[in-house]
């Protein structure tokens, strides 16, 4: 793509994105899968932002797919939740895309050493999240996430709607102007399956390695990669 033609989409994306600023999310939702028909797919961790999301797109077009980067360390809490999810959204195989590593744990420890995570975070969700997510999203024109603007300082500028200079496709984030509150008020009133992990202190919730339980008052995001300064994973900045 051109520089011109890039800041063009650019302006654009910010300007329409900034239109719904005073709306609903799933306005945002209905929107962008107008827009981009058999070109969009929804990113689930199965957190509760996420689950949100499932039930919006599958209130407005149950078809989409959704995709899940499974690192092969996750909580055995999540993959339960994945299977309520798709048991109460009736999700078909197809629909549900589970995306890897290009390297199994023993291939990762026999390359760089084991416990990667604990001694080189960045590389290790590299290797089992960027360059899968990387793999995934060539596929497709946009991506809705579940960042919001309060999580964390990194994403407290994110647009409704927004170029990913990144991975370069149309990133949807309509849930970005809401609260944990707003997020939980959502679940209840819609009986959305969500995370066990969320009711003992888990606010965010990733691999088991990483991830730990927050005390009452701390930051949602203390709980990951407790030990370093990290606060992302990689894919959520460029």
């Amino acid at each position: 793509m051109a520089v011109k033609d890039q800041c063009e989409l650019i302006a654009d994306l910010k300007a329409w994105g900034a239109s719904f600023e005073t709306k609903q999310p799933q306005e945002v939702v209905a929107a962008a899968i107008d827009r981009y028909p058999g070109k969009i797919v929804l990113a689930c961790s199965f957190g509760a932002e996420d689950v949100v999301l499932v039930d919006m797109v599958h209130r407005f077009n149950p078809s989409i797919p959704l995709f899940y980067l499974d690192t092969e360390f996750l909580f055995p809490e999540t993959y339960a939740t994945r299977d309520r999810v798709i048991e109460r959204y009736s999700l078909k195989p197809a629909q549900v895309i589970q995306v890897k590593s290009l390297l199994t744990p023993q291939k990762q420890a026999d390359d760089y050493g084991d416990a990667l995570w604990a001694r080189e975070p960045d590389r290790c969700c590299q290797l089992r999240k960027v360059e899968p997510l990387t793999r995934i999203l060539q596929g497709y024109e946009a991506w809705i996430t579940g960042i919001r603007r309060d999580q964390a300082p990194s994403r407290a500028n994110a647009g409704l709607i927004e170029w990913d200079e990144k991975f370069k496709l149309v990133k949807v984030n309509p849930l970005a102007r809401w609260t944990w509150t707003d997020v939980w008020t959502y679940i209840t009133v819609y009986e959305v399956p969500y995370n066990p992990l969320h009711d003992q202190n888990y606010p965010s919730i990733g691999c088991t390695h990483c991830t730990a339980a927050v005390a009452p008052g701390d930051d949602q995001r203390a709980g990951r990669w407790k030990n370093f300064a990290k606060t992302e994973c990689g894919l959520h900045k460029a």
